[in-house]
């Protein structure tokens, strides 16, 4: 009998793909002064790239005044910017979950033309979002969205520690030795130390098993090279937490918004 993976953690209440509600705070004062490029990046109405292309096409203004300079530093709060006449007003930040497909790039293009985690918002009235950490392609489960950019980036800090939960499906049983093994750690060959904060079995079948991993930073494809060196593969990987966060049981492909209390959760450990 095939083993089936385990339901994810908790019982959040799910909107479809297609809803347009979003969890909004008013933009806090920011004060220092970013390139133009930056500003139009933080102020939601593209990414820092595209904002660099906008300038130099000569179709922002500041103050009223055309500027093709994308490294012009100003401040937000107190510059008003334009773009092809129309006030760029500050944004609502919006705060979201998705619980990502395998197979979608977790990117807002791909140079190989593959299908991003953007697929999963077609249609929705949502301002310029940005994947809050990443899930490699094969990778499936608990994915945050945010057009806040300095709430992103306490969140993705090495130095905030913030755990995060795995459930992870291996084609071998596991034992202690193995358990303690990825615990212990190892040095890849490029010099990154790979360590899980905790491991634990779920189930365990003929073939294969489920394990739970925690960890307390992410290195790219950490629990996959981890597991690979100790000759292990892995067949799924799901992230069903983020701190105290949980997916619950929001469908593959849907997101949702964030809660208050949810909010505040990301920010207690």
């Amino acid at each position: 009998m095939k083993n089936r993976p385990p339901r994810p953690l908790g019982k959040l209440v799910s909107h479809p793909a297609s809803s347009t509600r979003v969890s909004t705070v008013t933009q806090p004062d920011t004060g220092a002064k970013v390139s133009l490029a930056r500003a139009l990046s933080k102020l939601g109405v593209c990414s820092r790239t595209e904002g660099e292309k906008l300038v130099r096409s000569g179709a922002v203004a500041v103050n009223g005044q055309p500027c093709s300079d994308a490294e012009q530093r100003i401040n937000i709060e107190r510059d008003q910017l334009s773009v092809n006449g129309q006030p760029v007003l500050a944004p609502q930040f919006v705060y979201l979950m998705l619980n990502k497909p395998r197979g979608l790039i977790t990117s807002a293009s791909d140079e190989k033309g593959r299908e991003t985690v953007f697929s999963c918002f077609a249609n929705a009235k949502l301002p310029h979002l940005g994947p809050v950490g990443r899930l490699d392609k094969a990778s499936e489960g608990l994915l945050l969205f945010s057009n806040d950019t300095r709430w992103a980036a306490r969140l993705t800090d090495p130095a905030s520690h913030l755990d995060k939960i795995y459930h992870v499906q291996i084609d071998q049983q596991p034992g202690e030795a193995l358990l303690t093994a990825m615990q212990r750690g190892v040095t890849s060959d490029d010099g990154t130390r790979l360590a899980a904060k905790k491991v634990s079995i779920l189930r365990s079948g003929d073939k294969n098993a489920w394990l739970e991993i925690t960890l307390d930073e992410g290195k790219n494809r950490h629990i996959r090279r981890l597991l690979e060196a100790h000759g292990v593969n892995t067949l799924r990987l799901i992230r069903v937490a983020i701190g105290r966060l949980e997916l619950g049981e929001l469908a593959k492909g849907e997101w949702r918004e964030l809660s208050a209390d949810e909010l505040r959760l990301l920010h207690n450990k």
